[in-house]
């Protein structure tokens, strides 16, 4: 293990620069298409069916408590009727499919080979096999951990990227329960922080403008948050305090498998996964991407 143990913000910088890697796949045409072939068609269906695989034919449940912020009413319209549609393994297949599709199309063939992407590959598989070691606590990484590693270099550093993102996922909700914050207080709080509009926020997950209406209130109760006249949300400085420290905990519960690499490890994982990411954000389907 490297002798230069990696701060909070090493491993901060490494996963941001991981995240556009992982998410392509929830964003990608090549998605939609494979899903489609398998008989899943719409997106939330999608995105619940394909993100819950991992874990096996889970009921609504078990998928509500580990998305945490969606509606489970809108979980319950999916899940486990998808199911029923394709196994969880025909799934998996698919979604994979559509990675190696997307990244080789955006990528190009050479580049999925490169040194620069083999290498960043061994970083993160580095650190998400740490990760494995730790899994109490976090189901929805652990029922990722548990999959077969692929094969391709760009395959082993999505999958790793994956592994890092769950991870740290279940960190933030165990952050975000011991906090006393609610899933719509969550949502409230992010869009008043100005960096995503709440009606975004309300429709991706499944939330109806009543409930979305109450929780602005509940938040507001508590004085996390003001409304001016024209219905803009703001932190208040009750607030701004609550995210600064769901932050600065869900990185502390975050950095542990990063010490397999190291401060070193860290800033080197990041410099080599912004490179492969730099073309995926210039596609323009990445959230805050535009083409050109």
């Amino acid at each position: 293990m490297p002798h230069d143990a990696p701060s909070t913000d090493n491993a901060r910088t490494a996963w941001a620069a991981l995240e556009p890697v992982h998410i392509l796949v929830y964003f990608a045409p090549e998605a939609q298409a494979r899903y489609s072939a398998i008989g899943l068609e719409d997106r939330a269906t999608n995105y619940f069916a394909a993100r819950s695989a991992a874990m096996g034919a889970v009921g609504p449940g078990t998928v509500a408590a580990t998305f945490y912020n969606f509606n489970p009413a809108a979980v319950r319209s999916v899940i486990p009727r998808a199911w029923s549609t394709a196994s969880p393994e025909t799934v998996l297949e698919a979604r994979n499919d559509a990675v190696d599709q997307a990244l080789r199309r955006i990528l190009g063939d050479g580049a999925v080979a490169s040194e620069a992407v083999q290498e960043a590959a061994e970083l993160a598989r580095t650190a998400a096999l740490a990760a494995a070691d730790l899994p109490h606590g976090r189901p929805l990484f652990a029922g990722h951990a548990g999959l077969e590693w692929p094969g391709d270099p760009h395959m082993v550093l999505w999958h790793a990227a994956t592994l890092l993102r769950e991870f740290r996922g279940d960190g933030h909700i165990a952050a975000l329960i011991d906090a006393g914050v609610s899933p719509l207080d969550a949502l409230v709080t992010h869009a008043a922080t100005g960096a995503i509009k709440l009606s975004f926020l309300r429709k991706s997950r499944g939330w109806s403008r009543e409930d979305m209406d109450a929780g602005v209130r509940g938040a507001v109760e508590r004085g996390l948050v003001s409304v001016d006249e024209e219905g803009t949300l703001s932190l208040t400085d009750a607030g701004r305090t609550l995210r600064s420290a769901l932050e600065e905990r869900t990185d502390a519960l975050s950095v542990a498998p990063y010490a397999a690499i190291g401060a070193t490890g860290c800033a080197r994982l990041a410099e080599l996964a912004e490179s492969v990411a730099e073309p995926l954000k210039a596609e323009g389907i990445l959230p805050g991407a535009r083409k050109g």
